[in-house]
């Protein structure tokens, strides 16, 4: 059995560009075999977001907005940041009748994501959200999204889908895929 790595020793952290929402960093680095290395990152934040896989009888509830890095309309779960104060459950509730126009009587954490950790230190925490019903409240889209259903029966289907192609999104749908075999509400 190898030893554990010991981590890098942060020699310096410097700003090296700000933009209205980022802070890139430049992390001057020093390894124990005696590398050193300047690495980039987004600032840290202490924030997390979540990300719902609505279910509703037989289907999942997806929602279609524009997402601006490829300037196109994605097809995926509602999701957002959790505001200071709130539990992941209470900003997964807000956050989906915010988006998708309802609200959850059960929520259940699949698990908790990150994204590229080599640059950020995001984390999504995965939930899904059950006994929903219709309740709306106003959000910060520029535009309504388009709410979808897709039917549990051709849940892998989802991946042929040309505009769902996030990947928290499709980590998110085999998440699902498991909580609902264990829960006896879809085979293999």
């Amino acid at each position: 059995m190898s030893k554990p790595l010991q981590k890098p020793t942060i020699l310096n952290v410097e700003a090296v560009a700000r933009s209205r929402l980022f802070t890139i960093e430049a992390i001057d680095l020093a390894f124990s075999n005696g590398a050193r290395r300047v690495y980039e990152r987004m600032k840290p934040s202490e924030r997390e977001a979540v990300m719902i896989v609505p279910v509703i009888d037989d289907h999942l509830i997806l929602i279609q907005e524009y997402a601006v890095g490829l300037e196109t309309y994605e097809l995926g779960f509602p999701k957002g940041l959790i505001d200071p104060g709130e539990t992941p459950f209470e900003a997964a509730n807000r956050e989906l009748k915010e988006e998708a126009g309802f609200g959850a009587q059960s929520l259940h954490q699949l698990g908790k994501l990150t994204m590229a950790p080599s640059y950020f230190s995001s984390k999504m925490n995965i939930v899904v959200a059950e006994g929903l019903y219709e309740e709306r409240l106003e959000g910060d889209e520029p535009e309504p999204l388009i709410v979808h259903r897709w039917p549990l029966a051709n849940l892998l289907g989802l991946l042929e889908h040309p505009d769902f192609r996030e990947a928290r999104n499709v980590s998110a749908l085999f998440l699902v895929r498991e909580w609902l075999v264990k829960q006896g509400r879809l085979q293999y």
